[in-house]
């Protein structure tokens, strides 16, 4: 078929390219001569008019937009309105290719509730609000109800089952594993053998009395220990005792101040006996101290507590008149004066708490001195107004520091005997005394019901030595050592070199102190010294005065580390005081190395703590 006849009808593309010719026409008059391509195709298209004349047209609007493929409008032609513009790129949507009705909007979807979300505070910048229609955006009818975001509800707080679930979890777990580590550590101590758990020591009370214990507690109960398992350094003699998971080291002397002490447990043993294991402990003393009594012949006498350097003396007690005094770890025990009569005064290491003791009745008293261990005081009592045929005289008293019940005086076959010389036995309760006739005694003053044991004659008493009951007696010319639990004797030791016969003497672990008056060829007396002798008989001398200056006490240290020597210097020139104990005016304590013979310090003062009782000369 050819495309001139004029039976066939048109295409869409021919109406098409029809309409845009007219639509051309109508705007402005065809000019032939006006652009050659132009007449060309009104040309053409008129030839199409023309052979396609009896084919009905469809009615078309004046007027449409015009395509990318339009020609350019004239300039003198009316600008195009803005609103009808259409982008290049935008397709244009011919009314006429439209169904006659639109067609139906789909079903929508059930509806799932949306998760509620606070609305968003809007960009007046931005445009229009997204979620209005365009008419509603300018200002037109409002927005479709079926669009509209349903109201903002705040989110209900979810609640933490997990967490709730889990924590029985967790806890459970941790539980397993503390189980586990407290197994864990069992095998290990038990494939280990014993180790130490803790110690307990009482390192002031060591260097200040004999008997201290320390106590080494294992992790395991131990068998028994043996003294041949322990040793201590530096060494000491000790004891061992073993109960349960605890080990008791005794220390039968006092110890060393300043020093670390340790002490070893080889081969301690479960009671399974399966395993061994090395207990060891450490523990370092306190410095020492000392208290000292300085009398003041215009006010008041005063004690005083000071360490070895002498530059931190703190006074402790004052008193119109103080005769003497004694101290334990835990007191202080002091001897009074008033118008000739003695009181007893009993308080704390500080001076504090002060209650006085009851004394068997007006009178005055000596000796004072104390025992540690029985918590006791003694002292010999002489009734005020005392003659030949009445009232006691240098009667040995005994009484609690506590001041319970009345004070006991020394009996011998329902008397009371006058005493010449006593000392309490270190580390007991007991008195050995000595009474006018010459017998010796030991009495323990704990037990009322104890009756004194004879240990034979003597004329002094020179002192016991700590932790062993043994005491240094004079009889006659001889020097002896009395054993106090068995009565056996032995000579004292002969010092060597031979410095002479010592006046007095002053035991100390592993030794002894011996004060010896220095003579010329003539035999006069010319000095006096002190010398260290050692349970051998090696002695070194230690300390010496020469010319008027006299020694008046020499006392070791609790351990013997130190010294303390009394001296009265220039004692002609010194005269006495008035005390019911009367001593030289001037006194002064030199505090010596007992072990190097260095002197440390000199002190004002005198009746120093160290001694068991004051200077009686």
């Amino acid at each position: 078929m050819s495309t001139d006849d004029a039976d066939r009808p048109l295409t869409r593309a021919e109406l098409r390219a029809r309409r845009e010719a007219e639509e051309a026409a109508s705007v402005a008059p065809a000019s032939a001569d006006s652009d050659p391509a132009s007449g060309e195709d009104a040309e053409g298209d008129r030839g199409e008019t023309s052979s396609s004349a009896g084919m009905p047209r469809p009615d078309a609007p004046s007027a449409l937009p015009t395509t990318s493929e339009a020609p350019e409008a004239p300039a003198s032609l009316e600008p195009v309105p803005a609103a009808s513009v259409t982008p290049d790129d935008t397709p244009v949507i011919d009314p006429r290719d439209m169904p006659a009705s639109p067609a139906p909007l789909p079903e929508p979807a059930p509806a799932v509730p949306p998760v509620p979300v606070p609305p968003a505070p809007v960009d007046a910048s931005a445009g229009p609000d997204l979620g209005r229609s365009a008419d509603d955006a300018a200002g037109g009818p409002g927005p479709d109800p079926r669009f509209e975001p349903p109201a903002w509800e705040p989110h209900p707080t979810p609640q933490p089952v997990r967490s709730r679930r889990r924590f029985p979890l967790i806890l459970g777990a941790v539980i397993g594993v503390l189980v586990l580590v407290v197994a864990g550590f069992g095998v290990i101590t038990l494939l280990q053998g014993p180790r130490v758990s803790s110690v307990k020591v009482d390192a002031q009370a060591a260097i200040d009395a004999s008997g201290t214990r320390m106590i080494i507690t294992a992790s395991q109960p131990l068998a028994k220990v043996a003294a041949s398992q322990v040793s201590v350094s530096p060494a000491t003699p000790f004891t061992v005792d073993t109960s349960g998971r605890n080990v008791g080291v005794r220390f039968t002397v006092p110890l060393d101040d300043d020093t670390n002490y340790t002490v070893t447990v080889k081969d301690a043993t479960g009671t399974d006996k399966q395993r061994r294991g090395t207990l060891q402990a450490t523990f370092q003393t306190p410095k020492s101290t000392i208290f000292l009594l300085q009398r003041n012949p215009d006010g008041d006498d005063t004690i005083f507590h000071t360490d070895l350097g002498g530059k931190n003396a703190v006074p402790i007690v004052q008193h119109e008149k103080i005769d003497d005094f004694r101290a334990t770890a835990d007191h202080l025990v002091v001897a009074t004066e008033k118008d000739g009569i003695s009181a007893l005064l009993v308080m704390d290491r500080q001076g504090k708490n002060e209650r006085e003791l009851k004394l068997p009745g007006p009178g005055f008293l000596s000796s004072l001195q104390v025992s540690e261990r029985g918590n006791l005081v003694g002292y010999t009592f002489t009734d005020k107004g005392v003659s030949a045929t009445s009232g006691r005289a240098s009667v040995l008293v005994t009484q609690s520091l506590t001041g319970d019940g009345e004070p006991r005086i020394v009996s011998l076959a329902d008397k009371q005997p006058s005493v010449g010389q006593w000392a309490f036995v270190p580390d007991s309760s007991s008195a050995l005394f000595i009474d006018f006739t010459g017998a010796l005694y030991v009495e323990d003053r704990a037990d009322a019901k104890a009756a004194p044991t004879a240990l034979g004659a003597a004329q002094t008493i020179e002192g016991i030595t700590r932790g062993t009951y043994t005491a240094i007696v004079s009889r006659g010319a001889d020097l002896i050592e009395l054993n106090l639990a068995d009565g056996s004797e032995k000579p004292l030791a002969a010092s060597t070199p031979d410095f002479g016969v010592p006046g007095t003497i002053a035991p100390f672990p592993g030794g002894t102190l011996r004060q010896v008056a220095t003579r010329d060829e003539s035999g006069l007396p010319t000095g006096q010294i002190v010398t260290r002798v050692a349970d051998d008989g090696k002695a070194t001398k230690l300390f010496s005065v020469t010319g008027s200056d006299a020694i008046m006490q020499a006392c070791p240290s609790p351990s013997g580390q130190y010294s303390a020597i009394v001296v009265a210097p220039k004692l002609v020139n010194n005269p006495y005081d008035q005390s019911l104990l009367p001593l030289p005016t001037t006194m002064q304590t030199h505090i010596v190395d007992t072990r190097t013979g260095k002197e440390l310090v000199v002190l004002a003062g005198f009746d120093p703590s160290w001694c068991a009782q004051a200077p009686h000369r």
